[in-house]
């Protein structure tokens, strides 16, 4: 064994350190998340960055007495990005942004560097994966850049502080922190304690001289972000990208948000020259929805503040097995199951020997109850070959006994229904007081499952 060094044992969930290795960890009582690292047992101040004591008198600050500025955000000028972020980025701020490898992490993170360099911010773009020449090529993709942004190659915390210190600039983008490592920490860059006092020292350098720190962390196969599960609970925002890569359409969710709300989804779409928004994601989830096909409606789901329709597609078939197969991409499939238990039971649609698929068109992951009524008539509408009108959609939560519940902003639904061209929505009865009329809409409230499939049949 080496001098000063030990053998410790650390959950990959949470961070618990424990001197031997243990099946189930104590803290968050997860099942063989222990791993074996070799770390110093020097002590030294400078781990975490904070201050030595004695340096200076900590005094508490009244709370009413701390003035916030109008300006106290800084707009990325990513109108999407910044209503994920809640706002904009709030200076001293922790950014993680997670997602598969070629999502467009970096792309958006330069994009947020070049705009705002061009507002008159300093940005230091420090990077432990790229070269500044490849840093370069990906840059001439996105546009002209000016003097404002500085690029740095460098995977040593001690030499990124001393350099973060002398610069001072105004936003700080770490790619990533799974190559970041510290001379005090003896593992290996990317393992649990170096990933947790890396972000532990870029925490004290965000909070203490105020500025926005952007970390990129990489995700494991099951798409968390990989190292501590502790790694989360430091950072004041995580962002997660989604999305096929394959694909040209990105969506960012805030999982956490100390600053907005966690509801707020931005949808991107990857083209030649970096990402761009796509300011109606409903348009966009849309295109290429066929016409006059059984199995096929638009349902509405809200994503925060913004109603999202998306399509709905069911494919319903008699099973060749003894056991019927049953598949759901983009919902809950417990959920899909239910509904079905519904159908059988309450509506007497016998599906107990049919395969069945559901589908949300676009890639879009929808787990929201108000889809229910939409994956429900897209069932029915498929097992029953009926074709429901392109210009009708419908959204409400059913219950276990086929009612149909109510769901939140029904008004903001209606409206966003009325913009695409709709002119038939189904919706629940106990939402009627809060929509009322509207003008060019054919508003029908059903109570029951049974009501809202009586209806199509009957337009079929």
């Amino acid at each position: 064994m080496l001098k000063n060094k030990k053998i410790v044992y650390f959950c990959q969930e949470c961070g618990y350190e424990s001197s031997k290795w243990m099946g189930q960890c104590p803290g968050c009582r997860a099942w063989n998340t222990f791993v074996e690292e070799t770390v110093s047992t020097k002590k030294n101040s400078s781990v975490g960055g904070g201050q030595q004591s004695g340096s200076r008198r900590a005094e508490p600050v009244v709370l009413k007495d701390i003035r916030l500025s109008e300006d106290e955000r800084r707009l990325t000028k990513i109108g999407e990005l910044d209503r994920v972020l809640g706002g904009g980025i709030v200076p001293g701020s922790l950014v993680l942004v997670g997602g598969d490898p070629g999502i467009g992490k970096s792309t958006l993170l330069l994009q947020v560097c070049r705009n705002l360099a061009l507002s008159g911010n300093s940005v230091l773009y420090i990077s432990g994966e790229e070269s500044l020449r490849q840093i370069k090529l990906r840059a001439e993709r996105i546009g002209e850049f000016n003097e404002n942004l500085q690029l740095l190659c460098e995977t040593n915390l001690e030499t990124i502080r001393e350099v973060i210190e002398r610069k001072k600039p105004d936003m700080v983008v770490i790619d990533s922190i799974q190559t970041m490592f510290h001379e005090d920490i003896s593992s290996a860059p990317g393992s649990v304690s170096q990933v947790r006092e890396s972000t532990n020292v870029l925490m004290q350098i965000a909070k203490g001289q105020g500025i926005s720190i952007f970390i990129v962390g990489h995700v494991t196969k099951e798409g968390n972000v990989a190292g501590p599960r502790v790694l989360e609970h430091m950072v004041d925002t995580v962002l997660y990208f989604e999305g096929d890569r394959h694909a040209s359409y990105r969506i960012l969710r805030a999982v956490k948000n100390r600053f907005g709300s966690t509801n707020e989804i931005g949808v991107f779409e990857m083209r030649n020259t970096g990402l761009e928004e796509v300011i109606n994601p409903s348009e966009f989830m849309l295109n290429g929805k066929p016409n006059g096909t059984s199995g096929s409606i638009v349902a509405c789901s809200m994503e925060g503040t913004r109603p999202i329709l998306v399509e709905i597609q069911a494919l319903v078939c008699q099973s060749n097995f003894g056991i019927p197969r049953r598949t759901a991409v983009g919902t809950d499939f417990n959920r899909v199951n239910l509904l079905m238990a519904v159908l059988e039971k309450k509506v007497g649609i016998h599906l107990a020997s049919c395969d069945a698929y559901v589908n949300i068109a676009g890639g879009m992951k929808m787990t929201e109850p108000a889809i229910d009524l939409g994956i429900s008539l897209a069932v029915v509408s498929s097992c029953k070959d009926i074709i429901i009108p392109d210009s009708v959609i419908a959204f409400g939560e059913v219950g276990l006994s086929g009612e149909v519940r109510a769901v939140s902003m029904a008004g903001q639904r209606v409206a966003e229904a009325k913009k695409l061209g709709f002119d038939t929505v189904i919706l629940p009865e106990v939402c009627k007081s809060s929509v009322g009329k509207v003008a060019g809409v054919n508003l029908i409230y059903v109570s029951w499952i049974q009501d809202a499939i009586r209806f199509i049949m009957k337009n079929n």
